[in-house]
């Protein structure tokens, strides 16, 4: 059984972990070594985490599977893409499922937790931005909806990449 909670304080330890590890699962076998390791150390520390749980722009809910961590979904309004300018929206910055819990419906449960949120917050689209190369994501985003409306620079290490913006009008 998956629950899906709020995140506390309390979880910062866990969810950087589980965000650091869910990452490289992910990107490893697709980028160097030191790219990730230079990602992940700038990007997955408690102290970053601390700052983003801080920030009220930043919404952070815990997929629970058996009483265990399985993932987590982030949520963030204030930036946007000038394509939703002047549209009331918000972002799924990170969605994160560990490996060894996948094909579990954990995936899916965070990102209908994710629609019924953005909904009861009033918002008209849910955003994302996906790795171009990560078909297996974007299937499944085109799955709920979501179609690619742009694109962005994203930097992993010393590699300079590009996301697709995906959105989903709610």
């Amino acid at each position: 059984m998956t629950q899906i909670r709020t995140a506390s304080y309390q979880d910062i330890d866990t969810l950087t972990q589980v965000g650091k590890q869910a990452f490289y699962e992910t990107f490893a076998r697709h980028n160097t070594e030191s790219d990730m390791q230079l990602y992940l150390s700038a990007n997955f520390t408690n102290e970053k985490l601390k700052q983003e749980f801080e920030d009220n722009n930043s919404h952070f809910y815990v997929a629970e599977h058996e009483e265990e961590v399985a993932g987590y979904v982030k949520l963030r309004t204030g930036e946007e893409p000038i394509e939703l300018k002047g549209r009331k929206h918000i972002e799924i910055e990170r969605i994160y499922v560990l490996s060894q819990f996948q094909g579990k419906q954990i995936g899916k449960e965070l990102m209908a937790a994710s629609i019924e949120m953005a909904r009861q917050k009033g918002c008209e689209v849910l955003w994302l931005g996906v790795w171009e190369h990560n078909q297996k994501a974007i299937q499944f985003y085109q799955k709920w909806g979501f179609e690619i409306f742009g694109s962005h620079g994203f930097v992993l290490g010393t590699d300079q990449q590009t996301d697709f913006l995906m959105k989903l009008e709610l």
